[in-house]
């Protein structure tokens, strides 16, 4: 879910879940006061309107108790007199929030509550001049509001008397009480569990992936990148996760790389130290050699400085293919790039390696099976040093008095594949995945036949590579290898190479 479905379903949450809680609360509430109220009072009451108008519900509260009065004060007035039968009463009237006040000639004859009536005694309309204006009841609004209900009669002896009914207005029912109370104690407990829902949703949602990605950070800055931080989900989190793994990743390949390139070295400087010193131990011998007098004739010097000249020619060779392929890992080498007809390249190469193959008893051969034109794009001088590279492998692991090496010519779509085979001992199985990499040799013998940087494949397939191409091998043991590699073909009709876009722009293609 990303941030602003996340952010719309946090608005329903804040707004429509309490709404929706509240009001099924509310409802509840009401209903069970109203209930309560029902069983309390023996009326039923409105629990809305007791919150809104309860002096209405006071009046309705007593009204039973009032009309009993007005029956009792004509039929016999007299007991307005009578204690028992007054208390009574004012016991009734005390659970519906009321007292009971009767008066003779203005004089009081009981009191129900003697504290309250102390307040509103000169309040108190005197007979004969009561006006009810609210259901039969008179609001009263003063230091102490409420609401009274008056009832004027004669006693039997001709004086003159009233019964009040008085309800205080500021005491409002119990049940109210509770219906605020309990509805104070919802929103809190609505507020509560939507902040409860709110902190879990956006805990697992939002701040445990970002203290996952905090924690992942952490490891990274210190060094640490042998984790792998899973997704998190599909929002804009889930993408940063994504992305950060990513970088993971590729931070500890890039590492890695460094790492083995740094192995690599070490390693190459091992062995170019060691081939550096045997030609240059052989020059150091064949010198002393010619200083001490031991080559004492024409023939022997003459042999002695080809000698030197030959181990020279290889240091040379060694210390420029070094320097070749370290230009090219760079990316630091200027490629020529033009249309090559294959199949008269080939047969140049051939004709100017095959006597000195023959003289290793090595039979050369070039096999064709192109059906049309078979111009590829390269650099002449890098692909004569694909071939001399491979041929040069294939000569120097022959171990047999005499072999074959073919290079065959086959059509693919878009590209030339070539093939240079040879008949000689073949590559172990468990070196044959690992002689394109860098500085990988199979032999570790290291005698002076098989000797050389480990660069020569590695830099076969980084030139093809550049070429747009690729390069595989194949080899049994004891049978012969087959290194494959495909160059880009040159199309008549116009159309865009099936190669990335930065080949295209190497090569110098348009579309």
């Amino acid at each position: 879910m990303d941030f602003r479905k996340r952010l719309i379903v946090a608005f329903i949450i804040m707004t429509l879940f309490p709404m929706i809680l509240l009001t099924s609360l509310a409802f509840v509430i009401v209903k069970y006061q109203a209930a309560v109220m029902q069983q309390t009072y023996d009326t039923e009451v409105d629990t809305l309107q007791a919150l809104q108008n309860p002096v209405q519900v006071l009046n309705r509260l007593t009204r039973g108790i009032f009309n009993e009065l007005k029956t009792v004060t004509k039929e016999n007035p007299d007991s307005m007199a009578d204690i028992s039968y007054l208390q009574q009463l004012n016991e009734r009237l005390g659970k519906r929030q009321a007292f009971l006040v009767v008066q003779k000639n203005s004089a009081s004859v009981y009191c129900g509550n003697e504290a309250i009536y102390k307040k509103i005694e000169d309040t108190l309309p005197p007979y004969g001049s009561y006006d009810a204006n609210v259901d039969g009841g008179l609001y009263i609004n003063g230091r102490i509001p409420y609401l009274v209900k008056q009832q004027d009669f004669l006693f039997s002896d001709g004086q003159p008397g009233s019964v009040y009914i008085v309800s205080d207005v500021n005491t409002l029912m119990p049940q109210t009480k509770d219906s605020i109370v309990q509805a104070i104690g919802s929103i809190l407990i609505v507020l509560f569990i939507t902040g409860m829902l709110l902190i879990v949703w956006l805990y697992t949602g939002v701040l445990k992936p970002i203290n996952q990605l905090r924690e992942a950070t952490k490891r990274v800055k210190e060094g640490d990148l042998n984790f792998r931080l899973e997704k998190t989900g599909e929002d804009e989190i889930g993408e940063l996760s994504t992305d950060f793994e990513e970088m993971r990743a590729h931070l500890k390949a890039e590492i890695d790389t460094r790492v083995q390139y740094e192995e690599d070295l070490r390693s190459l400087i091992g062995n170019i130290s060691h081939d550096l010193k045997t030609p240059l131990t052989t020059i150091k011998g064949y010198v002393e050699g010619m200083m001490d007098g031991v080559a004492d004739t024409p023939e022997k010097r003459e042999k002695y400085l080809r000698t030197i000249r030959s181990k020279a020619e290889d240091m040379t060779r060694m210390v420029e293919e070094l320097s070749l392929y370290m230009r090219i890992d760079c990316k630091s080498y200027p490629y020529y790039f033009e249309k090559v007809k294959l199949t008269d390249f080939f047969a140049d190469c051939i004709e100017e390696d095959e006597p000195e193959l023959e003289q290793k008893h090595i039979e050369i051969s070039l096999e064709s099976f192109l059906s049309g034109d078979d111009e590829v794009y390269a650099d002449r001088e890098q692909l004569k040093r694909i071939t001399m590279n491979i041929i040069g492998n294939a000569v120097k692991y022959l171990s047999k008095e005499s072999g074959k090496i073919t290079i065959t010519l086959l059509e693919e779509p878009a590209y030339v594949r070539t093939e240079i085979s040879d008949t000689g001992a073949g590559i172990a199985e468990k070196d044959l995945p690992h002689i394109f990499e860098r500085f990988y040799r199979g032999d570790t013998s290291r005698n002076t036949k098989t000797g050389g940087s480990g660069l020569g494949l590695a830099i076969v397939k980084q030139i093809v590579e550049d070429h747009g191409g690729s390069v595989t091998a194949t080899s049994k043991k004891g049978q012969g290898t087959v290194i494959s590699f495909t160059l880009l073909k040159v199309r008549k009709d116009g159309r865009e190479q099936a190669v990335p876009k930065i080949n295209r722009e190497l090569l110098g293609i348009k579309g």
